[in-house]
């Protein structure tokens, strides 16, 4: 599976417009269609984009939509999340974190309090274990930790699966001067009480 084929079915997924659980349901159905290779390609591409989103602008901007602070896993769930805002609106984030501020998605949690955003959350964890699931349907095994779906996807992936820190300069965004200057929209729509 190449990048286009990968992005293709993240935005067949987005038309799917069932919720995340729904959303998630389909790509599984999807995979589970494919051969084991494509399944594991799949998990390796994924891997590749959220890698892309691995810097410190978009972990300031997570920061700032979830009211100060985001937690190594919830920025990690965070970039899975931006996957499924689909390849355009991705793309734009990658080249510029303040472009969030244009998203549907975003805009429709200003003014809202975080404890009920609820479904609209920005963090999507279980995109990350759907190619493994289907795998797991593809194989018949019923593999809990997955250990033959990480395998293959190690052997896929190579010496470039391993990660480094976020690319960028680490910055504080509860500095107000520093972040209305490097993100002004989010800065605006999500101000730190």
């Amino acid at each position: 599976m190449d990048i286009d084929s990968f992005w293709e079915l993240i935005e067949e997924c987005r038309r799917q417009g069932r919720g995340r659980d729904g959303r998630l349901a389909w790509l599984r159905e999807e995979l589970s269609r494919r051969s084991l290779a494509e399944v594991v390609q799949f998990q390796v591409r994924l891997d590749e984009v959220t890698h892309e989103a691995f810097t410190w602008d978009l972990w300031a901007a997570a920061d700032r939509i979830f009211g100060g602070w985001c937690s190594d896993d919830g920025f990690c769930y965070f970039g899975l999340w931006m996957v499924g805002l689909g390849r355009e609106a991705f793309t734009q984030v990658v080249a510029d974190p303040d472009a969030l501020a244009a998203t549907l998605e975003v805009q429709g949690l200003v003014g809202r309090p975080r404890e009920v955003w609820n479904d609209d959350w920005p963090g999507w964890e279980s995109l990350d274990y759907v190619a493994m699931e289907a795998y797991g349907i593809l194989a018949g095994v019923d593999d809990e930790c997955g250990e033959a779906f990480y395998e293959a996807v190690d052997a896929e992936q190579g010496d470039g699966g391993d990660s480094t820190g976020p690319l960028g300069e680490r910055w504080d965004v509860r500095c107000e001067d520093v972040a209305a200057r490097r993100l002004p929209r989010l800065s605006a729509m999500f101000p730190l009480s």
